[in-house]
């Protein structure tokens, strides 16, 4: 039966990548560039058991492993049901025993980039210890125990988790959990750069050992790093402290095991079927406030997503926060040219936000159709919600980071920066959205989740869209670094003046050309997003 469940899980893997070309191409990707991290760390590894201490590829190892299993463990929650192939409420109808699909959905949850990559490195940091037979054989044992752990408490976790982590509610506050995660990254790489410092006369290593030896030595006790400090464990001769991390080890994979075969098992009988009550009415919302156009229609449909629809706001959530993890970063060097910066490449990420509006409304973009929406209102009505709010946040972005580096000769050429980018990469949003439009999360699902396929989409769509704001912006840019380099108020005044007249043109000759593409392609359009996965 676990062989029925891998042949299964390759059958699905091989059918979708032959219907999609983004999906093979992002499948080779992916692959190499895993293939690639493995062989890096696998090249540390083997540097430091056989060129530097053995000791040292053991608390690689340990830290490295908990930290693999921690990712196992973790990230699923944030990104609930990117894997879902074989969800196993598929299986419901069939008489197969709950231990045969614990079973086979554990070993068939490491077909994927992601497993095939955990697996290799783990045995491969195993033949770090390839010059004692001994440890080698433990730190084998190790590595399958470690891969286990991964897995069966991924599964566990996400199982147990499913009839909360499928509420609406649920989704929302992982936004918030992420972005809040997410800031804290630039506070902490600053703190410890400046808490870290490194005497002249010592060495490097000597100075963290000590600091390495104590986490490993507490990890290792820990069921994120017991399975991957046995071979340090062995190789420092504690056998008692070995049979004590063993237990630790096959302890949690019993554990989830058990906790994962009961989860299952209410899951079967009871799945869970999300919040199932839709929200309570609050009014017309925007469309209480636009006169009844179908250009003013779909603003008013697109500032009531921006408001209400996770999707939306969680994707330029983030934006607001770029100027605090870009000071965490430079405070410790006092070069404040990143922090002046941010407010030009926040203007640049808000205008480029509606580039894959279409690609947003799946099916409901239907009604763009059956209502007869022309290319003009469509691009305008997608267009007039950012434009009245970006400026504002564009601006008080420059304005709070020329403050903080008391530059305020700079104000008008970043300003001018800041607009002038702004419409001009909403002009080639309003352009490209027309023709460029790729797979993202459905409405209702999560925000943080990836459809298959859609990495190496999102990423030619979005560098072919940078590639073309940056050259439509070359006035723009030239004009208002000659202001930076050279100073002065009138090339202050006429890189605002010009980023702001040009930026319109751009803008206008935008929505035309978007609005020709998007009247031209519509029923193309509709068959598109009607086909994502």
């Amino acid at each position: 039966m676990v062989a029925r469940f891998l042949t299964l899980k390759l059958t699905l893997m091989g059918n979708t990548f032959r219907k999609s070309v983004w999906q093979t191409i992002g499948l080779i990707i992916a692959s190499l560039y895993a293939l690639g991290v493995v062989g890096t760390l696998l090249a540390l590894v083997g540097g430091l058991a056989f060129l530097e201490d053995p000791a040292w590829a053991g608390l690689a190892i340990t830290l490295g492993g908990a930290l693999t299993v921690l990712g196992w463990w973790i990230i699923p929650i944030f990104a609930f049901g990117v894997d879902a192939t074989l969800d196993p409420h598929r299986f419901t109808t069939f008489a197969i025993p709950r231990r045969t699909l614990v079973a086979g959905l554990a070993v068939a949850g490491l077909i994927s980039v992601p497993g095939f990559a955990t697996v290799l490195l783990a045995l491969g940091t195993a033949f770090a210890w390839v010059l004692e037979p001994g440890v080698l054989l433990v730190a084998l044992i190790g590595a399958v125990l470690g891969v286990a752990t991964c897995v069966i408490g991924s599964r566990a976790i996400t199982t147990a988790l499913a009839p909360v982590l499928e509420s609406r509610r649920y989704r929302e506050v992982v936004m918030i959990v992420a972005l809040v995660l997410v800031v804290m990254i630039g506070p902490l790489i600053s703190s410890l750069s400046n808490g870290f410092e490194v005497s002249v006369d010592g060495s490097v290593g000597d100075q963290l050992r000590p600091m390495f030896e104590q986490a490993a030595g507490v990890v290792g006790w820990t069921p994120f790093g017991a399975a991957w400090s046995l071979a340090s464990t062995a190789h420092d001769g504690d056998w008692l402290g070995l049979a004590g991390r063993l237990a630790v080890a096959l302890g949690t994979i019993a554990l989830g095991w058990l906790v994962w075969d009961r989860a299952l098992g209410r899951a079967l009988v009871s799945p869970p079927v999300g919040d199932g009550g839709g929200g309570r009415a609050k009014g017309l919302g925007a469309f209480g406030l636009v006169r009844f156009s179908p250009t003013w229609g779909v603003a008013a449909r697109t500032a009531t997503y921006w408001l209400r629809d996770p999707r939306y706001s969680g994707s330029i959530a983030v934006v607001p926060l770029l100027p605090v993890i870009i000071y965490f970063t430079t405070q410790s060097t006092g070069n404040y040219f990143m922090l002046l910066a941010t407010g030009p490449f926040v203007a640049w990420i808000l205008g480029f936000s509606i580039s894959n509006d279409i690609g947003y409304d799946y099916t409901a973009f239907a009604l763009h159709v059956a209502a007869g929406v022309d290319g003009k209102a469509d691009r305008w009505g997608r267009a007039i919600p950012m434009l009245l709010v970006a400026p504002l946040v564009a601006a008080i972005t420059v304005v709070a980071t020329v403050w903080v580096a008391d530059s305020w000769h700079l104000l008008l050429p970043l300003l001018g920066l800041a607009l002038g980018l702004l419409l001009v990469s909403t002009a080639v949003s309003c352009a490209v959205s027309a023709r460029l439009v790729y797979p993202v999360a459905k409405p209702g699902e999560s925000p943080l989740k990836s459809p298959q396929g859609a990495a190496v989409a999102t990423l030619v769509s979005q560098g072919l869209g940078f590639v073309i704001t940056l050259g439509l912006s070359v006035p723009v840019l030239a004009v208002g670094i000659a202001a930076l380099v050279l100073g002065g108020a009138v090339w202050g005044v006429a890189t605002l003046v010009l980023g702001v007249l040009y930026g319109a043109l751009m803008l206008v000759l935008g929505v035309r050309f978007g609005a020709r593409v998007y009247d031209r392609r519509l029923p193309e359009l509709l068959q598109q997003v009607q086909s994502f996965p």
